[in-house]
């Protein structure tokens, strides 16, 4: 239990995040408790110069004098507040390196968008050495993570150079049915099978949805549309064609550069449904195995085996996909080295578009955080062999970084990245992380985020993600198309 006691000083967020970062899995309480095995205490003391943040730290409990340790640093507060922050950071990621002997590859880094930081540098003149020094000095990041940070923004800044974004936007549409639920997830996804009646009746509300929406962005170019999920392919292929013919004649798709489905899970994967979406335009696709080891798939809870993986990524170059995805995750339960050399061996055998690497989180709502007593959590420095695999088969697949991110909970606070072949980028998933045009999302559990340019800001509105009541919300609010 680590408590955080903070009197008149800010950045809660920022030393909550560090600290999970260092001790994860520990639970954080916000008043003093002797239980505690660390107790962060900050406070704000005015002083002639215009004052400090004081920060005590104290390890262990005054009952076990073997254990106990205590630390103490300030900061001035006469800085503005993003060097503020930096600092405290710093200070305190260089007193949680010493306690545990842990140095993170990121550093004080805890945000999800890293890599902003490079491509805000660059936009505005920086040099690339100057950026890999600022990210090094400024956040503590490892030279190699610095390095990745920078190749990627490079990356984005080529492959967005000619879009514009006050112009233009994207289309999320959320398709929130799989085959089942696997271990890890969190999305807004329900089993269809126990939508089967209702399906028809989402189907007509998210085509309404997107009617509105189309009525509404005339006046605006359309750059890409993402259909994701859930798995979009458990619908039937009739089900498909109905929501994609819908979706071409309420668009104008002149302008579209990508248009990218999540297929998703091998198991429901047809050639009749990959001809639907060849003849809509659909010109991206993912097929994502998650790992290729069977047990590894038995045990989240997948309900197909490799030589199915191997039959849908067939199916779909028989079809004429020349850009396929393929996701996988690292630090699933019970995997270890050797089961992500051959994961990777069997993707390299296949010689997909890209490959989007992700470390496994913990989110609150799925089974594996749930019942996570019944499963063995895979070690931080076995995350880390898992990452240099992944790079070097991608690198060797001619694979490069083209977007990166991070989520709270990830195993060994780890990064997910993007690797791809030049040309075979997916935009919208630069658009989604990097937040510079507006993305309209449709369907439960959808979220659109409206970029104000002239106001630096971003507005956020989310859909409900129960299917049934936001068939009944559309309804309501869209009666009169």
């Amino acid at each position: 239990m680590i408590a955080l006691l903070l009197f008149d000083m800010p950045f809660e967020q920022d030393i909550r995040e560090l600290f999970m970062a260092f001790y994860p899995g520990r639970t954080y309480i916000y008043k003093a408790d002797p239980q505690a095995g660390i107790i962060f205490t900050g406070r704000r003391i005015d002083n002639p110069d215009g004052g400090i943040y004081d920060v005590e730290l104290i390890f262990g409990s005054h009952t076990e004098p073997e254990a106990y340790d205590e630390e103490h640093f300030s900061v001035n507060i006469y800085n503005s507040r993003t060097e503020v922050k930096n600092e405290l950071k710093r200070q305190l990621y260089r007193i949680l390196s010493k306690h545990t002997g842990i140095e993170l590859p990121w550093g004080t880094l805890t945000g999800i968008r890293p890599v902003k930081i490079a491509v805000n540098m660059m936009e505005s003149g920086f040099s690339t050495q100057e950026v890999l020094d600022e990210i090094k000095t400024t956040y503590l990041t490892g030279k190699e993570k610095a390095c990745l940070c920078v190749d990627t923004a490079l990356n984005e800044i080529r492959i967005l150079k000619d879009i514009d974004y006050n112009n233009g936007w994207s289309l999320y549409i959320g398709i929130p049915f799989c085959p089942s639920t696997c271990l890890y997830c969190s999305f807004t996804s329900y089993p269809i099978s126990r939508w089967a009646l209702k399906k028809n009746e989402y189907i007509a509300a998210l085509c309404r949805e997107l009617e509105y929406t189309a009525k509404r962005m005339k006046d605006m170019k359309l750059h890409s549309i993402y259909i994701g999920g859930g798995t979009p392919t458990s619908l039937e292929a009739c089900d498909l064609e109905t929501l994609l013919s819908a979706l071409k004649s309420f668009f104008n798709i002149d302008d579209v550069l990508e248009f990218s489905v999540e297929a998703g899970r091998p198991d429901s994967i047809t050639y009749e449904k990959l001809l639907v979406l060849k003849k809509y335009g659909v010109d991206r696709i993912s097929v994502n195995p998650q790992s290729m080891n069977l047990k590894t798939l038995n045990t989240i809870g997948r309900n197909h085996d490799v030589d199915m993986v191997k039959e849908a990524f067939a199916l779909a170059r028989k079809a004429g996909f020349l850009n396929i995805n393929m996701d996988v995750i690292l630090g699933l339960p019970g995997e270890d080295a050797e089961d992500v050399q051959n994961t990777f061996y069997e993707l390299k055998r296949l010689a997909p578009e890209s490959i989007t690497v992700h470390c496994l989180a913990l989110k609150r709502a799925a089974r594996l955080n749930t019942e996570k007593y019944r499963y063995k959590s895979t070690a931080y420095e076995a995350v880390e062999s898992m990452l240099d695999i992944s790079r070097q088969y991608c690198r060797d697949m001619g694979l490069m970084p083209y977007y990166l991110y991070r989520q709270k909970n990830t195993a060994g606070n780890f990064e997910n990245v993007g690797y791809s072949k030049a040309g075979c980028e997916c935009i919208y998933n630069i658009m989604i992380m990097e937040e510079k045009q507006t993305i309209i999302g449709c369907g439960a559990g959808s979220t659109s985020k409206i970029v104000i340019p002239d106001e630096n800001r971003i507005e956020r509105a989310e859909n409900v993600k129960d299917p049934a009541l936001y068939i009944e919300r559309i309804k309501e609010k869209y009666m009169d198309l």
